[in-house]
């Protein structure tokens, strides 16, 4: 009987036995490149490789790995942050991810920064995280977006003042959409006439090519590729259709005006009545939409209860309008 009491009072000590996190001892972080100086050319290239090892809390748990990165000299006060997938051992970044990611500690564009990166280690709320050494890294950053200019008849030849065309990703594709008047224009990279891009035929273009052609006068779709010195040009507008817009009666569009920053927005500023109105492609009933009062679009005629002055919105991205009586 007494070694029975003895084995159960000894079973109840077992069970009662807890793996009980330590203070925790951080990982190691290592980098493949001390400096990195990107470009777009290295958009979809693989720049640089982070390898990890796990913290130590005194006993296998779930470890939550966070790559923190910094500018040197601020001791992480405000850091961005990754989230690493779960048991990685390695993060790798192409050119395109890792730019963004300088882009967002605002790094200058023009010369090289020191970073600094470290793993923030950490398994519940109730323990406090744990940090791997500091990895330092020399680093440069390219503009991300970029802009080049249609000067040409519809605004007087002048590149100070042109509409342009926008690449969101900097890989030498731009796109965007400009009212011409059935004129000609050019392509400048800048905002001057040191280089222009013009007619080089069969939808080519290059420095020592003439004017191009807009075809006919209203708003067009452009696409260049400066990588392979291609444009292609397509009739593409939005425009307001309804009652509720003067001389329009359902028949005759007032068209938007395409804001070339690359978010896909479309405005136009007008006169309305009350009465309704819907939003439709290239002056044609095959692509139309209508929205709610909320907002959305839809297949509904839009309502407008008041007359006076209005700024229209469409953003087809975002599948909304905004009307605002100014």
């Amino acid at each position: 009987m007494f070694s029975f009491i003895t084995l159960s009072l000894w079973s109840c000590k077992k069970d009662e036995t807890k793996a009980v996190a330590n203070a925790g001892t951080g990982g190691s972080l290592k980098s493949s490149a001390s400096a990195v100086v990107l470009d777009k050319t290295m958009l979809t290239t693989n720049v640089i490789t982070f390898n990890l090892t796990n913290a130590n809390f005194g006993y296998q748990a779930a470890v939550t790995n966070v790559l923190q990165v910094a500018v040197k000299g601020t001791n992480f006060a405000s850091p961005k942050e990754v989230i690493l997938d779960a048991n990685a051992t390695s993060k790798v970044y192409n050119g395109l991810d890792f730019n963004n990611l300088l882009l967002s500690l605002n790094l200058p564009t023009t010369a090289n920064t020191d970073v600094e990166f470290r793993i923030k280690s950490s398994i519940s709320t109730a323990t406090a995280p744990v940090y791997s050494n500091v990895v330092s890294l020399s680093a440069k950053p390219f503009p991300l977006t970029a802009w080049i200019y249609v000067p040409g008849n519809y605004q007087g030849w002048n590149p100070a003042t042109a509409d342009s065309l926008i690449s969101l990703t900097g890989n030498g594709v731009y796109t965007g959409v400009i009212a011409f008047d059935g004129g000609n224009f050019k392509i400048t990279p800048a905002k001057k006439w040191d280089i222009a891009y013009g007619d080089a035929g069969g939808g080519k273009i290059s420095t020592t090519g003439g004017d191009i052609s807009s075809i006919s006068a209203g708003a067009k779709e452009l696409v260049a590729d400066l990588n392979a010195n291609t444009l292609t040009i397509t009739p593409l507008v939005w425009g307001i259709i309804g009652n509720a817009i003067p001389g329009s009666n359902w028949a005759v569009d007032t068209d938007m005006k395409y804001i070339n920053d690359g978010k896909g927005t479309w405005k136009v500023t007008a006169n309305l009545t009350a009465g309704e109105f819907k939003f439709r492609k290239n002056h044609d009933w095959g692509t139309n939409y209508g929205g709610n009062s909320a907002g959305t679009l839809t297949g509904d005629n839009i309502a407008v209860t008041a007359a006076g002055n209005y700024t229209i919105t469409l953003d087809i991205p975002n599948n909304k309008y905004i009307l605002v009586k100014n």
